[in-house]
């Protein structure tokens, strides 16, 4: 043991001296390559991008400012990036306090340098912390600007933040004004053969030109950089005349959304502080994000700007509420109006300050009041102009607090063990009782129908499930196939009560299954592939009573003010013979994503007023029949058709 004790190394003998030659001087741009976490996040890909940013938001504040109308980025061979605009020009003149070097030269090796720390040259800028160019000069192994300067041209080269030679005059031109800076990046300081992704700068230069609706972004790429299966163009142009607006309609595309019209605007900040811009939205599947940014530079993590429009909403929505006499309009907190929308807010303002130097974080305290006056105002009178649509966001929040509420109930009972709490399907929309007594859960087509599902219901004893698309066919399908679909995991999970062979009825966690589906060919086959999931995995479940059909209407039949619904073509007829002689007019709902949530209540969701049809078993040939349709075999399917083929009398196609 002594000598295994002798041979552990001993700690190194602490130095009993400390003076001033222990002090370390980093001078110029040394701080920068000595710590580089510090001024760009680490070293990675996403802090090289971020040197690219520094350079576009330089440009942009030129754009911002009034003097450039238009940005290039070129992305070349051998991890070369270029950026230029057409604004007016970094000064080369002497210092004043440098008298031997220009204002370029100081500009690009002095940290805390630049135009942007008083309002005199930008009354909006994003680069405020001066480092910009100077970091990313110091950062990269070659770094080449020009400037263009009263028609004249100047040029100077750079190697990790030291000059290479004196500010050079290339003589006159007369095409071409601004600033225009190539750099690569330094592999000394960005290890592991790090190259720049065009498809994520392509990305960051679009959501750039959303931000300043005045300023035209090219794009160009070497051809080499790009690969076959990549859907980044070698050459683009950005230009958004509607601004964060045109940023929503794009991202949005086709999703469905709780308003028909989005809530954007623009409009400026009391007190000469600056302006601003939003667009705001609810899709019904709730895939929602918050964008927020400062003179064109992303926050993150939100900020004073970010607070203002959450207060501005929520109370502007509070008060709507009661101006219409909903008293549960109260009860709603600014999580429950933004937890599922779509939120882009740009302010410019002057004199920003950011949390960090990444400026992920905006902390001027006066933007909030600012932001929340203006943005206020417009939602007052955006949703009285428009009382069904703030009707409808009303009774969409309130089922978003109802949720809220509903999960913090759910931490304090015991409904279920912990376990199993956090093993229920994501999309789970669950309801508030904790006994399955007077309970039912909707089973819906997709997260458009389980949206507005989840307006319509009763959120005490109804719950609600999005299946994705149609299910399995489970006659056809193996056992692997089928333990390994998700569709069909969530269906076991959510009913607490397993399939196949672990199914258990004493498990099963609702009264009532309900089969929800458009009134439509489509909705009949998903409907018949669930039942045949449930007849062979979960046959008890039908035969205690337990699985209905919901009836949703296919038509809506309006005379004058008053409004039927008619659940097939045999209805609509009818009702068409006993409203004749009256103005009619006819709608057809084209499911139920599309149905308002409070016709889908009135005729599908409410206890009191819809009908449901049990699925029951009935004895014979049951088993055989499921087999011929929905089996295996398909020659089985054929000669099914064949057979009852003389029977079809009217085919509705």
């Amino acid at each position: 043991m002594s000598d295994l004790f002798s041979q552990t190394p001993k700690a190194p003998p602490i130095k009993q001296t400390y003076s001033a030659h222990d002090i370390e001087v980093l001078e110029g741009l040394e701080p920068v390559r000595h710590r580089p976490g510090m001024y760009i996040g680490g070293t990675d890909l996403k802090s090289m991008h971020h040197l690219v940013a520094e350079l576009v938001d330089n440009a942009m504040d030129e754009a911002v400012a009034g003097f450039a109308t238009r940005i290039d980025v070129s992305l070349g061979e051998g991890n070369r990036l270029t950026v230029s605009d057409n604004g007016r020009g970094i000064p080369i003149d002497p210092h004043p306090k440098f008298p031997d070097k220009s204002a370029l030269e100081v500009i690009l090796t002095t940290l805390h340098s630049g135009g942007k720390f008083t309002s005199k040259v930008y009354e909006t800028a994003g680069g405020l912390h001066g480092v910009g160019l100077s970091v990313v000069n110091a950062l990269a192994s070659h770094l080449e600007v020009e400037v263009v300067r009263e028609k004249r041209l100047w040029r100077q080269f750079y190697s990790r933040g030291i000059p290479q030679g004196p500010l050079e005059d290339l003589g006159p031109l007369s095409n071409r004004k601004g600033t225009r800076v190539t750099f690569v990046p330094d592999d000394e300081i960005f290890k592991g053969n790090l190259h720049f992704n065009p498809t994520e700068l392509h990305s960051m230069l679009r959501a750039k030109a959303y931000l300043f609706r005045g300023v035209e972004i090219y794009w160009q790429c070497a051809p080499s950089l790009l690969s076959e299966s990549s859907k980044t163009p070698v050459q683009d142009k950005f230009y958004f005349p509607g601004g964060v607006g045109d940023f929503l309609k794009n991202t949005l595309a086709d999703r469905e959304t709780v308003t028909s019209e989005s809530f954007a605007g623009q409009g400026d900040l009391p007190d000469a502080m600056g302006r601003m811009e939003w667009a705001l939205a609810w899709p019904i599947d709730e895939e929602a994000f918050v964008s927020t940014y400062c003179n064109t530079i992303p926050t993150p993590q939100g900020g004073t700007h970010e607070q203002g429009l959450r207060q501005a909403l929520l109370k502007g929505l509070r008060a709507y509420g009661e101006r219409v006499s909903n008293k549960k309009a109260a009860g709603i907190m600014a999580e429950d109006v933004c937890a599922g929308a779509v939120i882009l807010l740009s302010v410019f303002i002057k004199n920003p300050q950011f949390q960090g130097q990444t400026k992920e974080k905006l902390v001027n305290q006066e933007v909030t009041r600012a932001v929340e006056t203006v943005l206020k105002d417009h939602f007052d009178h955006w949703l009285v102009a428009r009382p069904q649509e703030a009707n409808q966001l009303l009774e969409y929040v309130i089922g978003q607090m109802e949720e809220r509420l509903n999960r913090k109930q759910s931490k304090e009972t015991a409904r279920v063990s912990a376990t199993r709490r956090l093993r229920l399907p994501g999309k789970l929309i669950d309801c508030r009782q904790t006994t399955p007594e007077g309970t039912e859960i909707f089973l819906v087509e997709g997260d458009s129908a389980g949206g507005t599902a989840k307006q319509a219901r009763d959120p005490l004893t109804q719950a609600v499930l999005p299946l994705r698309g149609k299910i399995l066919n489970v006659a056809s399908a193996s056992l692997d196939k089928l333990m390994a679909n998700q569709e069909v995991n969530d269906l076991g999970l959510a009913l607490g009560c397993s399939i196949g062979k672990n199914f258990d009825i004493k498990k099963l966690r609702y009264e009532r299954v309900i089969i929800m589906t458009d009134a439509d060919i489509d909705g009949a086959h998903i409907s018949s592939l669930l039942m045949t999931f449930f007849y062979l995995q979960m046959r008890p479940l039908i035969e205690q009573g337990h699985l209905y059909l919901s009836l949703p209407p296919l038509y809506r039949v309006t005379a004058g003010k008053e409004t039927f619904y008619a659940l097939d073509d045999v209805q609509k007829d009818k009702l068409m013979l006993k409203l004749e002689g009256k103005k009619v007019e006819i709608s057809r709902f084209k499911g139920l994503g599309e149905m308002p949530a409070k016709v889908l209540k009135e005729t599908t969701m409410n206890k009191a007023q819809r009908s449901l049809l049990r699925v029951i078993i009935r004895p014979g040939e049951d088993t055989q029949l499921i087999d011929r349709l929905m089996g295996k075999k398909a020659e089985e399917r054929f000669l099914f058709i064949q057979e009852n083929a003389p029977y079809v009398k009217n085919l509705d196609i």
